[in-house]
């Protein structure tokens, strides 16, 4: 390895881990990286153990933070199908909120999502139902512990949505108006008009929540158009684009994460995110190079690379399951679905053996690992050569993965929409 890889340029000392005979300096293309300032400075102060338990704090909390989502409404709004769409499943599946033409919330539910429990979706009783009563409801439902709520409404939104809004204003969180069964009203006006015209008709049913809610006091609200069974048609998109951008900085990946794919915006944004924490698994794995036991760095290695490839390939909703509920919702067969994939890791169980097989077939993957495994014994030097090429290896491999699979999220989503 060259000395400009392995040493940071800096206006004061590099920073360094110290091993046992040697300064251990961080590779060029790691520590030039925006990290966290707390653990840049216990890098700085060769504080190896606390800067591996701060990576490991910081990546529990990106990917483990949560968030609970409010779903509320009067009975037969549409409330269950929006939490089962928002959640990635359709009406029929295992595990979905029960829906039908009567009230079937009666009890504040919790539905995590499927691949990232985190966060969650609260299918809340409809307001004014004989046994939760307007006044009585915000005592019922304990509002505090959501971050913010989303109020479906299949027609125009009325009093008690608007006092339900209120309260919610209240106690200074978040809540957004969802116009429900879009798709219906739709099909229902075409069958009725002459001359059916599909923009006039939504810009009418916008325009008729907004003057009903500007009358109840809201001066500007903002309602979102939303078919449960066509989230890429319609403004869910939008509604996933606020949300994304009015929550506190430590949940939007969280959200980010477990939001389904709508649009080809919200792969290149799952993909920015991901990309964003491979700096950070990269020194986990250097980490991991510097106990001189044969096989322990490349176990490390691999380990991180499963939980992590896991994570994408779910992200990204190339998993097996989350694919057969696709082709299952949009009609277009699971086989096709799978033929359009090029990835290696799509529609697969990751395991340690599919990942070493996957790494193998990388162009000078293999030799490095190998290269790794033999220097990490060489005295001296072995341990610093070794951590700079455990971290080069892991970092090289995750940023190729995320485009990969990113590349094939675009081709499912393609050919279920036929863009």
């Amino acid at each position: 390895m060259s000395q400009s890889e392995t040493t940071v340029s800096n206006q004061t000392n590099p920073p360094v881990w110290k091993g046992s005979k040697a300064e251990i300096k961080i590779s060029r293309f790691i520590m030039d990286a925006d990290l966290d300032p707390e653990i840049k400075e216990a890098l700085h102060n060769s504080d190896q153990i606390l800067a591996v338990e701060m990576i490991k704090k910081l990546l529990d909390k990106q990917n483990n933070t949560p968030v609970n989502i409010a779903v509320t409404g009067e009975s037969g709004s549409g409330k269950s199908s929006f939490v089962n769409a928002f959640r990635g499943l359709d009406n029929r599946d295992e595990g979905a909120a029960p829906t039908g033409c009567v009230e079937t919330t009666r009890e504040v539910t919790e539905y995590p999502n499927p691949n990232y429990p985190n966060v969650t979706l609260w299918d809340l009783p409809g307001i004014g139902t004989t046994k939760f009563p307007a006044d009585k409801y915000l005592e019922h439902v304990g509002l505090e512990k959501f971050d913010f709520f989303i109020i479906v409404s299949a027609t125009r939104f009325r009093e008690n949505d608007v006092k339900l809004a209120q309260e919610i204003q209240k106690m200074g969180k978040r809540f957004y108006f969802v116009r429900s069964k879009i798709d219906s009203d739709l099909q229902n006006e075409e069958r009725s008009q002459r001359e059916f015209d599909r923009e006039k008709t939504l810009i009418k049913i916008r325009e008729n929540c907004i003057q009903g809610l500007q009358k109840e006091g809201f001066e500007s609200p903002q309602v979102f158009l939303v078919s449960s069974f066509q989230l890429h048609e319609f403004d869910f998109s939008l509604l996933q684009e606020t949300l994304e951008r009015e929550l506190p900085e430590h949940k939007r990946k969280a959200l980010l994460f477990a939001m389904p794919i709508v649009n080809l915006r919200v792969i290149e944004k799952k993909k920015k995110a991901f990309m964003s924490q491979i700096k950070y698994y990269a020194l986990g794995s250097a980490a991991g190079a510097t106990v001189p036991v044969p096989g322990l760095s490349l176990a490390v290695d691999v380990g991180i690379l499963v939980a992590t490839i896991t994570q994408y390939v779910f992200g990204f909703g190339l998993d097996v399951s989350t694919m057969k509920k696709l082709a299952a919702r949009s009609g277009v067969p699971y086989d096709d679905l799978v033929k359009v994939v090029h990835s290696h890791l799509s529609a697969k169980q990751i395991t340690e053996d599919l990942v070493l097989k996957v790494l193998a077939s990388l162009a000078g993957t293999a030799a490095l690992l190998a290269i790794e495994e033999g220097t990490r014994f060489i005295p001296l030097v072995g341990i610093p050569l070794a951590m700079g090429l455990s971290s080069f290896t892991t970092y090289r491999a995750l940023q190729f993965f995320p485009n990969e699979l990113a590349e094939d999220a675009e081709r499912v989503f393609k050919r279920v929409t036929s863009e």
